[in-house]
């Protein structure tokens, strides 16, 4: 059924909505809002510091495409977050990308020093020829014992691990039926089907008949810099149980071939059933709603016809309506190309869609790559960092002009490689300054990036969220490309309070992916859910934060189990973490 739409309707209740959500925080905390000039919160690069010390480097493909190599090889620092060891602290994986280089676990000291301990775990030597390079990785327990299990997507094959404990791992790729050759940039868990068991959605750029080592044709690039659709095809895995797993890609309607570069997952229509949203590169999103567990529909909500190219996706109630909204970035450059972030405001229950509200500096974040929502000065409201930059090389040499060149082209000429210009040593949107954007509810967002502390010009590419010191302050780790990652550790001014959350399936799965929590403290509500991966190329810690402003306390929780179970517990005391355990039972 087409949906015809008020769009001054639209407006109007988004803008109501984030007044609302503002004038009642406000009122309830009694505080001074924050601003550029006092934004409450720093970041202190302390990544040498943690003993952080590797180095990502880029990938080297078939001497073929050598003229736009910066371009292809321009993925693969990706990051990830779980508690891998079951001692209460956040462990970091990073992947890097090149033959030989191996990727790296960092286990968390307790003390603001991390260890690696990749090569002792199995998880090291992951990059060979035969195999592919890293892109990526997402922990979930897919065979609830209680043990963080990995899967590491590559262009090239999928491995997955078993957590063994002992901080030991086993490839048991071939037995679980994931050995494919997929090319993927991105992968999630989340259990659609709601039988207890992670289901396993990877994301494909080039198609699986491509293996950019040794290359059949230059042939590989996209047929339309607006609609392409000659990507490689996404596949969902169905967790059969016993480690087993089965491509059901086809009989639930989700392989998109739109050169994909990021999913995440989230009830988005409240019947409570996880959908699919797409960030694709070098055309729309798509969003796939989920029927029961039977089948994914693609929606017809407009999004077709918002052609650009999407990098990342990241969720979170942004106006504290008790709903889940996305943030989806994008590329701009002055003089050459304007598309622009998008923030889709969930107007579902009023109009059956998403209505894009970014302006001003959520728009413009230059060539933005993974981004993530969270409070990070605990006032309530979700702030929001991007990661950008594209390829960093002489500062005084762009090829921007030429790439304008290529895309006036018919599709002939720049689907094959051959027929691009040669990079060389130019930049491409290179040297970007971060953004990091607090939100102040109706006043809009103002980036405050460098008052805050966040000055690095890294091409950036992942971007994770975690309290790795358990201080009630979200830290910010970015993941850059062929160079080091950066930690920051984040200090809240005094005032502000938070509280967490870590749950434990016992129906649904035992990570409790795909859990859905809303808090009430004050008049106030704000939902989060607990993702199997989200972003780009990254997965945040799977605990939940809540920043509470003057707030001591929240006085409800509701919890929507993976299960369909809801629950409704409370009040809980803030500035600490609380378990929270699913009932066994029957719902």
């Amino acid at each position: 059924m087409r949906v015809h739409v008020n769009r001054r309707l639209i407006t109007t209740l988004a803008f109501a909505a984030g007044i609302g959500a503002v004038a009642t925080l406000n009122r309830a905390t009694r505080r001074p809002p924050a601003s550029a000039e006092h934004p409450g919160f720093a970041l202190e690069d302390v990544t040498r510091r943690a003993g952080i010390s590797m180095v990502h480097r880029r990938p080297v493909f078939d001497r073929r495409i050598d003229n736009i190599a910066p371009h292809v090889a321009a993925l693969g620092a990706a990051v990830s977050v779980a508690d891998v060891n079951g001692d209460g602290l956040p462990d970091l994986y990073f992947t890097n990308s090149r033959v030989g280089e191996p990727n790296a676990l960092y286990i968390n000291n307790g003390d603001g020093t991390f260890r690696d301990v990749a090569r002792e775990a199995g998880l090291a030597d992951l990059n060979t020829r035969e195999q592919g390079v890293s892109m990526g990785a997402v922990w979930g327990d897919f065979d609830n014992d209680g043990l963080e299990d990995l899967l590491v997507y590559r262009y090239g094959k999928l491995s997955l691990f078993r957590n063994l404990g002992g901080l030991k791992f086993r490839d048991v790729t071939a037995e679980a039926g994931l050995d494919q050759w997929i090319n993927s940039n991105g992968a999630i868990w989340f259990d659609y089907d709601r039988d207890g068991l992670l289901d396993l959605y990877v994301t494909a750029y080039f198609r699986s008949d491509v293996n950019l080592y040794d290359l059949a044709s230059t042939k590989i690039m996209h047929n339309s810099f607006e609609f392409a659709d000659n990507g490689g095809k996404n596949h969902l895995f169905h967790n059969l149980g016993h480690g087993k797993f089965e491509d059901v890609t086809d009989r639930m309607g989700v392989g998109s071939t739109r050169w994909t570069l990021a999913a995440a997952s989230a009830d988005f229509n409240d019947d409570g059933w996880p959908d699919l949203y797409l960030a694709n590169d070098y055309g729309p999103e798509e969003l796939f709603l989920n029927d029961h567990g039977r089948a994914f529909t693609l929606a017809r909500i407009g999004l077709e016809a918002d052609s650009k190219s999407g990098m990342s996706v990241s969720i979170a109630d942004v106006h504290n309506r008790g709903r889940l909204d996305v943030f989806v970035t994008d590329i701009s450059e002055k003089g050459y190309l304007f598309q622009g972030n998008n923030l889709r405001l969930n107007l579902f229950p009023e109009i059956g869609r998403f209505e894009n509200i970014a302006s001003g500096v959520i728009s413009d974040a230059g060539w933005a790559w993974g981004a993530q929502f969270g409070d990070l000065n605990n006032d309530g409201r979700n702030d929001l960092y991007i990661a950008n930059g594209f390829i960093s090389a002489r500062k005084d040499k762009s090829y921007w002009y030429s790439m304008s060149k290529v895309a006036g082209g018919n599709r002939h000429l720049f689907e094959d490689a051959r027929n691009w210009p040669p990079m060389g040593d130019a930049s491409l949107s290179g040297y970007e300054h971060k953004r990091v954007l607090l939100n102040r509810g109706a006043q809009g967002w103002e980036d405050v990036a460098a008052r805050v502390g966040a000055t690095d010009v890294f091409d950036g590419r992942a971007v994770a969220l975690a309290d790795l010191w358990n201080d009630g302050a979200l830290d910010v780790i970015v993941a850059n490309q062929n160079s080091r990652p950066v930690l920051y550790r984040n200090t809240v001014e005094p005032g502000n309070h938070w509280i967490g959350f870590r749950l434990i399936g016992a129906r649904s799965n035992r990570s409790a992916i795909g859990a859905e929590v809303t808090v009430e403290f004050g008049g106030e509500r704000q939902r989060s859910v607990v993702d199997g991966g989200m972003g780009f190329a990254a997965q945040n810690d799977r605990r939940l934060h809540f920043g509470l402003g003057r707030r001591t306390r929240v006085d409800r929780v509701t919890i929507h189990w993976p299960s369909g179970r809801v629950q409704t517990l409370g009040p809980f005391d803030g500035d600490r973490y609380h378990v929270l355990t699913e009932p066994a039972g029957a719902p």
